[in-house]
């Protein structure tokens, strides 16, 4: 009796993977557990050196649904190979890669979780999941786990589950998503101080001779995001300097430069880490807010 249970659960997992894959949204299989399969035994210990397209990239073409999100495909002609079946058969539900389709995924997992972004993140299309949800944001980031408690961001190099298509309009990626990948959440108390940087020239119009802005408007804007940054004297300096530091860069996108914006990222790394923020976050998020900007202006 329960063949043909199964057949009709490899062929809904196999139907769905096949309507994803024409939308763009690459896919994978998974198995008890949620998790992806195995690579094949010729790729175990990611003795093939990696797929092109993985952090550590190699040069491995296996046609295998090996290395997890790496695998993930949009091609029908790989998803429906002899390979593939073999797998879709043990199958327990369909993953794919949101990096891959161009989107980011904040898997809220639990009650607190959902109560926290919906206080504090914009509104876009939510998916039910088991214990919580799942909010899609058009837009890529690095994946982080366990940037809030309960919160993990899937976007780049993941995979997360296909639970349907989910409710509502989905918006633009935010700050507030990209900020989380700031591992800082909360700074030391007074007199703990982690490190400390040495005095640098500050931020002035000779050294940014090709840029558009006077310096009294740079400056400005340049000392309330840095009074920002020192106000957060309890907990998400770093985060703040992200959004400092994006804020300025935005300001500069259509500059001929070049506008020295390293050297006020320089005073915004010193803020952060006089209210406690360890230095390599702080420039880690500053560097972040620099990108971001650059990119979505791209």
């Amino acid at each position: 009796m329960t063949q043909p249970t199964d057949i009709r659960r490899e062929s809904t997992h196999l139907r769905t993977a096949l309507y994803l894959a024409t939308f763009g949204v690459p896919i994978l299989p998974l198995r008890e557990g949620k998790v992806p399969f195995g690579n094949c035994r010729a790729c175990a210990k990611n003795a093939c050196g990696g797929r092109p397209n993985m952090k550590r990239a190699g040069t491995c073409r296996c046609t295998a649904p090996c290395h997890a999100w790496a695998a993930a495909t949009t091609d029908p002609t790989v998803i429906n190979s002899p390979l593939w079946m073999a797998v879709w058969e043990r199958a327990v539900c369909v993953g794919y890669h949101p990096g891959g389709a161009r989107l980011t995924v904040v898997d809220l997992d639990n009650a607190a979780a959902v109560a926290w972004a919906r206080e504090i993140l914009p509104a876009t299309r939510i998916v039910p999941t088991t214990r919580g949800q799942h909010w899609v944001y058009r837009g890529v980031m690095p994946s982080h786990n366990a940037v809030r408690a309960g919160v993990d961001v899937k976007s780049l190099m993941s995979y997360a589950r296909w639970l349907g298509p989910g409710t509502g309009a989905v918006t633009i990626l935010p700050d507030a998503v990209r900020a989380l990948a700031v591992k800082e959440d909360t700074t030391p108390a007074a007199g703990e101080v982690v490190s400390s940087l040495p005095e640098r020239a500050p931020w002035n119009r000779t050294v940014a001779t090709g840029c558009r802005h006077t310096e009294r408007y740079v400056r400005t804007g340049l000392d309330r995001g840095l009074a920002l940054v020192r106000a957060r004297t309890e907990s998400g300096a770093g985060s703040q300097a992200f959004g400092t530091a994006r804020f300025l860069a935005v300001q500069h996108t259509d500059c001929p430069g070049p506008c020295a914006l390293d050297i006020a990222g320089e005073e915004i790394v010193a803020a952060a880490v006089s209210v406690g923020v360890p230095e390599p976050y702080a420039r880690r998020a500053v560097t972040n807010g620099l990108e971001t900007a650059v990119r979505g202006a791209a």
